[in-house]
């Protein structure tokens, strides 16, 4: 009977990679609680109905309706401005009121909002559409991803597992979103763009439909708590801001995917057709190496040390194109570089963002999970918004090609130094006072705060 093992083992290598990692995802997802498995697959329905349209607004906006090129570039920053840059707004408002009434007013908002774009041709009517478009996502995004770790905690407390595997499974869901939401924004395109924005709006109309009947009025642990005071807990947390700073360093790489990625495509390639291939590449590798990545770095790496190496990979990815490019490779050759680029980008993701949000409820006093949510995706922001404009003109100055990229690739070395040093939850902070009008009860012995498990140390 001991010999029976190794045989098991040997049978399970035997087995397909790709079924082995579709089985351990559905297992994941089975062990699940009801609202978890229903966080996560709100997730893919709300990236579905996004990405069919919002890839599409930009040529719609100036093809179609007839904007100048700096208009259009307004128009998208109003959208991310008002989305991420008020998540803040929707996570303190999760803290308030539960995130029932938050989640289904954002869907009603996004349904408005797609409505309203795909009839939209003035400047102003866009310009509503667009805003409303993002302000939605401030509410119900922090709203459920707030919950997601929560839930995520009290899943790894109960034995189910390490919580970042559920973040990860949360990023499949809406990396698989992205992918399938272009592809039926690209076939409803062939009727026209208001066709596209209807079919979005029906599918956050199926969202909400869904959430009325399905989301729980009171989730067991949660408290509801007034937003008085909540600001000032953050600005103090500084072990809270160095993972913003961090993570907001992370995001500002990433997006380097829409910046320098494409002038280097274009380099290379004489156009940026090669983009969708690039960009395909990197959500089919989140999609199938994201919970393998994320149950091996768990086994092995503290919350620290794994964002440390997945910065470091994404480092990596910036000083291989900075290496290659004084050579000046143009054609098939000349896309290998921006093609290691994003694996290593993707797979620097895959340590990175999971272990991250995983990590904001062992810094977030007791009832301000939401806030501390909304607040790590607008302080990033800021860092994205700051950086970007930085980026653009180090791109632009006419230095020696390699060193635009070797300065990118130091911002994540960076980033690497400022992480907090430890992982461990934040001592208890004084109670918040509950809201008069709440009628959830208050945090049990299920609350993650209340019952955490110390972290491993880095």
């Amino acid at each position: 009977m001991t010999r029976a093992l190794p045989s098991s083992s040997s049978t399970e290598r035997s087995e397909p990679v790709s079924r082995r990692r579709r089985t351990a995802r559905l297992t994941t997802f089975s062990t699940l609680s009801p609202l978890l498995r229903l966080l996560v697959l709100t997730q893919l329905a709300f990236n579905i109905g996004f990405f069919a349209v919002l890839p599409f607004l930009s040529e719609h906006l100036g093809q179609s309706v007839g904007m100048a090129g700096w208009l259009v570039g307004f128009v998208l920053g109003l959208r991310t401005f008002s989305q991420q840059g008020l998540f803040v707004v929707g996570g303190a408002l999760a803290d308030r009121y539960g995130i029932r009434p938050v989640v289904l007013a954002g869907c009603v908002l996004r349904i408005a909002g797609f409505g309203w774009l795909g009839f939209a041709q003035r400047t102003w009517a866009v310009v509503g559409a667009v805003l409303l478009i993002g302000f939605a996502a401030a509410l119900f995004s922090p709203a459920v991803e707030s919950e997601v770790a929560r839930q995520a905690v009290v899943w790894e407390e109960a034995g189910g597992g390490d919580r970042t595997r559920v973040l990860a499974l949360f990023t499949v869901a809406g990396q698989a979103g992205a992918f399938v939401g272009p592809l039926l924004g690209a076939l409803l395109l062939a009727v026209d763009f208001r066709t596209a924005c209807l079919a979005g709006a029906g599918v956050f109309v199926l969202v909400l439909a869904g959430h009325a009947r399905l989301l729980p009025q009171r989730i067991p642990g949660r408290a509801q708590v007034r937003a008085k005071g909540g600001a000032r807990l953050v600005l103090r947390n500084r072990r809270f801001l160095a993972l913003c700073g961090a993570y907001g360093a992370y995001l500002l790489a990433y997006n380097q995917l829409y910046l320098a990625l494409p002038a280097e495509v274009e380099r290379a390639a004489g156009s940026q057709a090669p983009l969708a291939w690039l960009f395909a590449l990197s959500s089919l590798l989140v999609v199938t190496a994201q919970l393998p990545v994320t149950r091996w770095a768990g086994e092995r790496l503290a919350p620290r040390r794994s964002m440390v190496a997945g910065l470091v990979l994404i480092a990596v990815g910036f000083v291989v194109v900075g290496l290659a490019r004084p050579a000046g490779w143009t054609g098939t050759g000349g896309l290998v570089p921006a093609a290691g680029f994003v694996v290593l980008l993707t797979l620097g993701q895959m340590l990175v963002a999971p272990v991250a949000r995983a990590w904001v409820p062992d810094l977030a006093e007791e009832g301000r999970l939401g806030l501390y949510t909304g607040a790590l995706s607008s302080v990033s922001g800021i860092v994205v918004l700051a950086g970007s404009s930085a980026t653009g003109l180090l791109l632009d100055t006419g230095l020696p090609v390699a060193v635009p990229w070797l300065v990118l690739a130091a911002v994540p070395l960076l980033a690497a130094g400022v992480l907090p040093r430890r992982s461990q939850p934040v001592p208890p902070a004084p109670a918040p006072a509950p809201a008069p009008t709440s009628s959830e009860p208050a945090p049990s012995s299920a609350s993650p705060s209340a019952r955490r498990r110390p972290s491993r140390r880095p």
